[in-house]
């Protein structure tokens, strides 16, 4: 029997999420399979992938196909290359402990990745958030500035007519006391 490592959909519309699992190569998509190693949920940032590793690499050791996205699943978990570290264990390029200091390191770094990726989108979204208030902040003093001048010009305009108030009055009292 022809195995094959694939997504099983789940999820409702327009947020799918999959298992991945060992199925027949006859069965559909979302049919009868053999066995459940993980789930792959895309809808996150970045995509989040639950993997049993063991079983995994058990399958793809005896011959299982994955799919073109499964396969990049795998080979993103370690999977692939704890096979070929295992292949060269077999040939006697390594011992064993050799292979898992090798795999440990590759986590290792591929982690510390994770880690700076992470810690530069923080950065990028903690400067946006500066650079939006700093824009707000311009805004908002360039309507004070407005609303400062109109009040002025308000202001200028209710003294000129007080003036001109004055004056008028000033200007028929004068006549009238001579």
């Amino acid at each position: 029997m022809a195995t094959k490592i694939r997504l099983q959909r789940h999820g409702r519309k327009s947020y799918a999420f999959y298992s991945i699992v060992i199925a027949d190569v006859r069965a559909p998509r979302d049919g009868k399979f053999t066995e459940k190693i993980g789930t792959y949920n895309p809808n996150t940032n970045p995509a989040t992938v639950d993997l049993k590793f063991d079983r995994a690499l058990f399958w793809v050791e005896n011959g299982a196909q994955p799919t073109d996205t499964v396969r990049n699943i795998l080979s993103d978990e370690g999977v692939y290359l704890m096979k070929h570290l295992r292949g060269g264990v077999k040939k006697g390029a390594f011992d064993e402990a050799a292979a898992q200091a090798k795999f440990e390191a590759w986590k290792a770094d591929k982690q510390k990745g994770l880690e700076a990726f992470a810690a530069k989108e923080a950065a990028a979204k903690k400067a946006a958030a500066a650079a939006r208030l700093e824009a707000e902040k311009k805004t908002a003093e360039a309507i004070a500035q407005k609303v400062a001048d109109k009040k002025a010009a308000e202001a200028a305009a209710k003294a000129e007519a007080e003036a001109a108030e004055t004056a008028e009055t000033e200007t028929t009292e004068a006549p009238a006391e001579a």
